[in-house]
């Protein structure tokens, strides 16, 4: 994850489940990193809500950790999203263009309709179905992070979304990791 990092840096990539908080102080109820990754001294590079999934880095780096979750150093990320409805070429389009939201315009996104959708683990609890109205799964990559902005700006294009999942941030994805667990990563950032 750092190219000035020491031997004694250490990176990992975890795959956090849904209904996971991306921080290991409890506040209230419900399930920590701590439950995850028994891992001490480490830091989580970058935050997912608690309904999303998938990949988050770790280190015990802080300058590195910062770097990572800096959007100055637009490491780009790359989110499967499952939305209710399937997105036409004019939403997409919209996308790619960046979004209006209540905070500004977002920057523009990388859209495509996933065909065929991933292949994935099944999620606790299951996304709710509605037979009459169908689903699809969008690859979205962006290099911003405002709070909930994926879940915003396919809400904005009129497809909500049902199921997000982080596949990947910059080179590290999520390939070999089941939900709730962890490797150890090669710590570059560039």
């Amino acid at each position: 994850m750092g190219s000035a990092a020491s031997a004694s840096t250490r990176g990992f990539r975890l795959n956090k489940p849904d209904g996971v908080l991306s921080q290991f102080t409890p506040e209230g109820r419900g399930r920590w990193l701590k439950d995850c990754i028994a891992i001490p001294d480490v830091y989580v590079a970058g935050r997912l809500d608690a309904d999303s999934e998938g990949l988050l880095l770790l280190t015990n780096d802080g300058q590195l950790q910062a770097h990572i979750a800096d959007p100055r150093f637009k490491m780009e990320k790359i989110y499967w999203v499952q939305v209710e409805g399937v997105p036409d070429d004019a939403a997409l389009g919209a996308l790619r263009q960046g979004v209006s939201l209540k905070d500004g315009l977002t920057r523009p996104a990388r859209a495509s309709l996933m065909l065929p959708p991933p292949a994935l683990w099944e999620r606790e609890p299951p996304v709710r179905v509605r037979h009459a109205i169908p689903t699809a799964w969008i690859e979205l990559a962006i290099k911003e992070g405002r709070n909930r902005q994926v879940r915003r700006m396919t809400a904005a294009v009129g497809f909500p979304t049902l199921r997000l999942i982080r596949a990947a941030i910059g080179p590290y994805t999520l390939e070999g990791l089941a939900p709730g667990s962890n490797l150890e990563a090669e710590v570059n950032t560039g």
